[in-house]
């Protein structure tokens, strides 16, 4: 697995009701929304996303339904306990640990949804990938899309240009793991994700980096262990190498 996470800022927890939705690419990268508010239209946004982000011709409606996963929780009025409901399409299936992660949701199982079996069929979505190439392809890519990207509102007033030179530098990170360490990586990947998220004030990327199939990166980093989190930057480059064991040393690691 390697995988780019792209987020601005964020809420630091996912809240007690609320609806996330991801959608995948026949290559494997994967566009999510997390929303309070439960939208009717984040499909249609997350379509439109890839399309801007993967210089695609126009949006790629014809991964609906078949490469998506919903889940939707909520409180129940009389237990006031929550309830999550997650279903995914048997090709988004195999991304329960990334879905977890993204969703906050624990070791939770996901369930399989077949509606839709005409409009999933394998010839159908071959077809279109002489059109959309991109999409066969992983471009190690897994970004959140905000509301305010999906539905911009147009500011009162115009604001000055910042002089480039004034701009902070985006946080990059690379998380070293290794394939058969599932349980490790996804407990590493909702801390990262909380911690992140709740302290950066800006966008940040973090590429996830599996050493059993890129060998080629692990030794180019000179990993020794997994996990090894790398902050690349801004500089200086710092390490953690090992499971990290609170947010806390998360902070003390971005805080230098």
């Amino acid at each position: 697995m390697s995988s780019d996470i792209g987020a601005g800022s964020a809420v630091s927890s996912v809240a007690a009701s609320f609806k996330g939705i991801a959608l995948f690419t026949p290559g494997g990268d994967c566009v999510y929304c997390l929303d309070e508010q439960k939208r009717a239209h984040w499909h249609l946004d997350l379509c439109a996303a890839l399309q801007t982000h993967l210089g695609l011709p126009e949006p790629p409606y014809f991964l609906l339904p078949c490469f998506t996963a919903t889940v939707d929780r909520w409180v129940d009025a009389t237990t006031q306990t929550p309830v999550t409901v997650a279903e995914a399409y048997p090709r988004a299936l195999r991304f329960q640990p990334l879905l977890n992660a993204l969703f906050d949701l624990g070791g939770l199982q996901w369930q399989p949804n077949y509606t839709n079996a005409e409009e999933c069929s394998v010839a159908l979505i071959e077809s279109y990938q002489s059109t959309f190439p991109q999409l066969w392809e992983c471009h190690d890519l897994v970004m959140r899309v905000e509301q305010a990207i999906a539905a911009p509102q147009p500011p009162a007033l115009e604001p000055p240009p910042v002089p480039v030179d004034d701009l902070p530098q985006p946080h990059c990170f690379k998380l070293f793991v290794s394939g058969g360490e599932t349980a490790i990586t996804e407990k590493m990947l909702r801390l990262l994700y909380s911690t992140l998220e709740s302290t950066l004030p800006g966008a940040y990327t973090l590429q996830v980096i599996d050493v059993t199939t890129h060998p080629d990166e692990a030794e180019a980093a000179h990993i020794a262990a997994t996990p090894t989190l790398i902050q690349v930057s801004p500089e200086p480059v710092r390490r953690l190498v090992g499971s990290v064991l609170s947010q806390e040393q998360m902070m003390q690691l971005l805080a230098g």
